[in-house]
């Protein structure tokens, strides 16, 4: 008989504990690629996303950025990013800048082919484009934005 409650007590506390990160509005996952350990976060705000002290989320991003989602490489510096820009724009950190050459490895189905390509801003080291879906940024791998 205790066992039955045991049981029903910890099924009821799973539940309630995946109820409140469902609820929090953000999403992450680790999954293992061809091309490295690759992290997916996802949240409805900039201003989440930099909340979150695992997240790798650019300073940059504004605060009122809306439905973020950004693909990290783990295992070095590489990064793709989306957004959808809210009233505040880009910060003043961001400059003209010219496109990477260089294609991202990592892929995701909101990254157009091409992106990079695209991009004619520099915002802290992030390539970023200003498109009419979205803002996206990408930050090729290299030896100095292995700590950003």
């Amino acid at each position: 008989m205790n066992s039955v409650r045991n049981k029903v007590a910890l099924a009821a506390t799973g539940i309630a504990a995946l109820a409140t990160v469902a609820s929090c509005g953000l999403g992450a996952s680790v999954e293992e690629k061809s091309n490295g350990h690759v992290k997916s976060v996802s949240y409805d705000s900039g201003k989440q996303g930099k909340a979150n002290a695992d997240a790798r989320l650019p300073s940059w991003v504004p605060d009122d950025a809306k439905s973020v989602t950004e693909l990290i490489r783990t295992t070095g510096s590489e990064r793709i990013l989306r957004y959808e820009p809210g009233p505040s724009g880009l910060p003043a950190v961001c400059m003209p800048g010219k496109a990477e050459v260089k294609a991202p490895t990592l892929s995701a189905d909101w990254w157009p082919a091409g992106e990079h390509k695209r991009t004619d801003k520099d915002c802290g080291g992030w390539h970023v484009a200003v498109e009419s879906d979205g803002v996206f940024a990408y930050q090729p791998e290299t030896v100095a934005n292995a700590d950003k």
